[in-house]
């Protein structure tokens, strides 16, 4: 057995995936395009791991992205000979490999690469000129090739209903949904009464996160909000801001279920392909207040989990506040975590498990 993962530089949602597959296919080889070692925990950190040719690359581990252009024929040169069964894990380039006759492909959706797609005029507007004109090519050959190599793929399986509708309108495929896991062991309700004093926004620091337009939502009203997280946008958003808004930077694993579990709600902005942290959020007992869009509307549910604002908007946040407010104490706890257990680790394992094994019985 081989997993592909795109790569390994972070310890994040699919990251997760990947431990959790592992789980589930202990003997599997590892295989991805770059291995920072000192970015990774546990299990990950000392597993034996295959870098494509883009791993041996001058600064690969820092500057990974910029050898994008090389990275299909990187996947098409790993020789994957002799394995049965195949899981590509893709939100970067993964899928692409070439299977041995006879083989199994089965490729965990976390995304189609967002820059080349639903993602690549926002992403190329942030480029200068004769970056725009290097990416326009690449990412047209890119397109060609994503599309045909879907054609290697024996099985698609998505992280959400929003990425399978992605998988869909992109590859002409079906895909099988199975919602990525939470870690409910770390992400529990308080043993005691909390005090609930403040509004919690929790991601990385990047643009289409939307973090500017929570702190904006925030301006002038009587209530606290605390932003964790890191990125590039963190330096922008430190300027003009708001008294009632803390930027606490990255806080540790032990420290973020604390502030979830002290928080009113999570506000959550983002248009995300499934979005981890609203679970986290509700096993703590926390509602979530999210943008009506994207892997959100999987996990959310109206009224009884959290409220939905229509608009990527700062009024729209304010006006979705003000609603939450006025029914606040409808919210139950218990049910919140309750509902947060159905994407729980085991259950991620068992259902990917059953559509592997129905891969090889309609082979």
């Amino acid at each position: 057995m081989a997993i592909i993962h795109y790569w390994l530089v972070a310890q994040r949602g699919g990251e997760k995936v990947l431990e959790e597959l592992l789980k589930i296919y202990p003997e599997a080889d590892v295989f991805t395009h770059v291995v920072d070692r000192d970015r990774l925990t546990g299990d990950l950190a000392e597993r034996p791991i295959t870098e494509t040719f883009i791993g041996r690359l001058p600064f690969a581990r820092r500057h990974y992205q910029k050898y994008l252009a090389l990275m299909p024929r990187a996947l098409e040169e790993l020789d994957l000979s002799g394995y049965d069964l195949v899981i590509s894990s893709e939100s970067g380039p993964a899928k692409g490999i070439i299977v041995p006759p006879g083989a199994r492909h089965v490729c965990y959706v976390h995304s189609p690469m967002r820059y080349i797609w639903d993602h690549y005029h926002p992403y190329a507007a942030q480029l200068g000129r004769v970056g725009r004109m290097y990416f326009s090519r690449l990412a047209h050959r890119l397109r060609i090739w994503d599309v045909t190599t879907a054609a290697r793929v024996d099985r698609f399986v998505a992280n959400s209903s929003f990425v399978a509708d992605r998988v869909q309108r992109y590859y002409n495929r079906e895909a099988d949904i199975v919602y990525p896991p939470v870690d409910l062991e770390a992400y529990s309700l308080p043993e005691a009464d909390t005090l609930r004093d403040y509004y919690l926004f929790v991601s990385q620091l990047v643009s289409y996160k939307r973090a500017d337009l929570v702190i904006e939502a925030f301006a002038g009203m009587e209530r606290n909000l605390l932003v964790v997280g890191e990125g590039n946008q963190r330096a922008e958003l430190e300027r003009d801001l708001p008294e009632n808004v803390t930027l606490l930077g990255r806080v540790s694993a032990d420290d973020l279920p604390r502030l979830y579990q002290g928080a009113r709600a999570l506000i959550f902005p983002a248009e995300e392909d499934f979005g981890i942290v609203p679970v986290e959020a509700m096993a703590c007992g926390t509602p979530v207040i999210a943008y009506g869009r994207g892997g959100a509307r999987d996990s959310v549910i109206e009224g009884k989990t959290g409220l939905f604002f229509l608009n990527q908007t700062a009024s729209d946040i304010r006006a979705a506040v003000t609603a939450f407010e006025s029914r606040e104490q409808a919210f139950d706890a218990a049910a919140l975590n309750a509902h947060a257990r159905k994407f729980s680790a085991e259950r991620f394992r068992r259902e990917f498990k059953a559509v592997v094994d129905a891969a090889f019985q309609n082979a």
